[in-house]
């Protein structure tokens, strides 16, 4: 039986990964990023314990050093969207690795496959995010209120009150 992602983890993960890619993509030095992710994998290789307790330095160290061959996108794209994870052997066949990169694969593996898997589907995602909108690719769908559908009670959740009744605003008695 497949394992579930756990879409709010991966949705924190590419967010936290997206924000220090960005910040390091930089016309005037586009080494930056390169050097950077260079900088996290070497940090993990020295000390791979970290990832229990920084899991999003392994996409930053993988970036741009994983490839997803054309006919394993849409295995990639499939599983994100259903959900389900690959298994180790679906996985080793959907993504190739620099040999340079080998070591840290190998040591990321020996602590967790499904940390390298999911690893890989942050990094996957960065680069080709799902579509927003589907029952799949939004995961708060399942969050959401049958019954507002539109919105209506979207100003009761940002001041939490009931809604109509609570008009000021939550930063109303804020002082400096």
């Amino acid at each position: 039986m497949q394992k579930k992602w756990d879409q709010a983890r991966l949705k924190a993960l590419q967010s936290d990964a997206g924000e220090n890619i960005e910040s390091y993509r930089d016309q005037d030095q586009p080494k930056a990023l390169e050097q950077f992710t260079g900088k996290m994998k070497a940090l993990l290789l020295a000390d791979i314990s970290m990832l229990e307790f920084m899991p999003e330095y392994l996409p930053l160290a993988l970036y741009g050093r994983v490839q997803f061959p054309p006919k394993a996108k849409a295995l990639w794209s499939g599983w994100l969207g259903s959900g389900l994870q690959p298994s180790w052997d679906e996985f080793k066949v959907s993504v190739a690795f620099n040999n340079a990169d080998l070591p840290l694969v190998k040591a990321v593996r020996a602590q967790s496959e499904e940390q390298l898997i999911e690893a890989c589907a942050v990094v996957y995602l960065l680069d080709n995010p799902m579509p927003r909108g589907g029952r799949h690719a939004d995961d708060d769908y399942e969050l959401r209120d049958e019954d507002d559908e539109d919105g209506e009670d979207a100003d009761a959740d940002y001041h939490g009150g009931d809604g109509e009744e609570d008009d000021r605003d939550m930063y109303d008695e804020v002082r400096f």
